[in-house]
């Protein structure tokens, strides 16, 4: 009998599941550079405390309007100081925090409710698929932006507030995407089997359901959780996200589009941080996408 420990016969067998994952995953250079940016600001946010040079809500107008150092300013402020004196670098690595906490609690509650309802519809079919239908339906009917303003406008800006309505709206891509995937993976041979078996329905949604279309969920998770980054800041340009003093991206870019003309970096540096994390998202979840997707496991 052939011995699993022959190196011989390990080669023959061929490498494991995961190390081609990992051997995938170390391929796909999109992946590699968007999982570098997002863990890097994940790092900064959670090390803000250390990083940041000044308190980002200090004020200080004798030092008010200094030019970053690429523009002739000084290393005490290297990203310079805003119309309040503030160190622009301090409050945009505090900026990252709220960026970051908003985008992934938002997708983290709008993809239990997508995902929950979309499962449903696909799995169950008839009357349950025709009610989350009808729901994703009015959903879509709603404009995100205008509903979000006016429930903002009416329960007053907030962080908690802005989590909780993105969250509460955001749910439609996930319950379509999750509702064709489910349908799709329901008429495989290994569903039935566990059905004929007697496993009952959360043991086969559990197992046999969700671990086959969890990278479609990956995608849909990223895109998500940069729509409600950039949402947020859209927000908090308009007034109605996160309240001053608490230092947001889409507020800097708000508070700096006066002087947009004259000092244009006040809203070029905060915008060029916001582009570089939404497209680091969306790059590392196309690539998450990729590299465990079930037609790449060969």
């Amino acid at each position: 009998m052939t011995d699993a420990t022959d190196p011989l016969f390990r080669e023959i067998e061929g490498p494991s599941p995961r190390q081609m994952l990992k051997a995938r995953a170390l391929k796909h250079k999109a992946l590699i550079f968007g999982m570098t940016v997002v863990l890097l600001l994940v790092l900064v946010a959670l090390l803000a405390p250390v990083l940041a040079p000044h308190d980002p809500y200090e004020q200080s107008l004798m030092n008010r309007m200094v030019k970053p150092v690429f523009m002739g300013g000084t290393w005490e402020h290297p990203l310079g100081t805003d119309h309040l004196g503030r160190d622009y670098l301090s409050r945009l690595i505090y900026g990252a925090r709220v960026s970051l906490l908003i985008g992934a609690v938002a997708a983290l509650i709008s993809g239990v409710i997508g995902t929950a309802m979309g499962v449903a519809a696909g799995y169950f079919g008839g009357k349950v698929d025709a009610v989350v239908t009808f729901l994703i339906n009015v959903r879509l009917a709603m404009p995100v932006v205008l509903v979000a303003l006016a429930v903002v406008a009416i329960l007053g800006g907030s962080l908690t507030v802005v989590i909780c309505v993105l969250g509460l709206l955001l749910w439609d891509r996930f319950a379509v995407v999750m509702r064709a995937s489910t349908l799709q993976v329901r008429r495989r041979d290994y569903v039935a089997a566990a059905q004929v078996i007697g496993a009952s329905t959360p043991r086969i949604v559990l197992t046999e359901i969700m671990p086959n279309i969890f990278n479609n969920l990956i995608v849909v998770v990223t895109l998500e959780m940069a729509h409600a980054i950039l949402l947020e800041a859209a927000l908090s340009f308009l007034g109605l996200g996160v309240q001053p003093p608490t230092p947001s991206w889409g507020l800097m870019v708000s508070e700096g589009k006066n002087m947009m003309l004259f000092e244009p970096w006040l809203v070029l540096i905060p915008g060029a941080v916001l582009f570089v994390l939404v497209l680091a998202i969306n790059l590392m979840g196309d690539g998450l996408r990729d590299v465990t997707a079930p037609e790449g496991r060969s």
